[in-house]
């Protein structure tokens, strides 16, 4: 995950550089950003891995920030920056489309550890493969012999589940949580709806095993 590129919005200056330095010397590649203007305007152009993003910011607040980049199809991970902690404004957070939540003052190695966690979600990791499919996170993409499909983020860490164990029923909980942050309303039938969009998927691929369901328990790829 070196290399991964960060985008920080703070609008405490000192803060900002120490963020901004610290996390150079992990091996990230970041820019910052003091206010939500300056987020808006950099954030198609630098294409972060991961944004940072805090919540007081002095011309937006960092919740309408992410869902208003959300509803521009931005798929990247949010971690949050707050200095409140009640489970209302963390509940908030997730609302608007964030992925984790980090309450100030906070030491650099949790930060950095959730920052590994959301990139390991996203797809940051080597490809996955397994029963002759090959899942390749960067591309956000499912191979089978010369076949290829594209796949949705939330798709992608489905089937990158599936395949961690295959042949292994993978239970419906531990799906909703991969698939979808901490926080997140997932409706009953909302998995249900994402393994038939995978299944579509898949049968488009000569040679692709599927994805079969065990009744009361979750899913396995067979």
């Amino acid at each position: 995950m070196n290399g991964a590129r960060i985008l920080i919005v703070e609008d405490d200056a000192e803060l900002r550089s120490v963020l901004v330095r610290s996390l150079v010397e992990e091996s990230f590649t970041v820019e910052g950003a003091a206010n939500g203007a300056e987020l808006l305007a950099r954030v198609d152009i630098f294409a972060p891995d991961v944004l940072i993003v805090d919540i007081g910011l002095p011309d937006a607040d960092g919740r309408d920030l992410c869902q208003a980049l959300r509803v521009r199809g931005l798929t990247a991970p949010v971690i949050f920056l707050t200095a409140r902690d009640s489970l209302a404004e963390r509940l908030s957070g997730f609302d608007a489309g964030g992925d984790d939540y980090i309450t100030k003052p906070f030491a650099l190695a949790e930060l950095v550890a959730r920052l590994h966690v959301a990139l390991r979600r996203a797809g940051r990791d080597a490809a996955v493969e397994g029963r002759g499919l090959r899942v390749d996170p960067i591309r956000h993409t499912v191979a089978c012999g010369t076949g290829e499909r594209r796949l949705t983020p939330t798709e992608f860490r489905l089937l990158a589940r599936l395949l961690a164990e295959p042949g292994d029923v993978v239970r419906r909980r531990e799906l909703i949580r991969v698939g979808w942050s901490a926080g997140a309303a997932v409706h009953e039938n909302t998995l249900d709806a994402y393994i038939a969009r995978l299944r579509r998927k898949l049968r488009e691929l000569p040679g692709a095993p599927s994805v079969d369901t065990v009744h009361g328990v979750g899913y396995r790829v067979g």
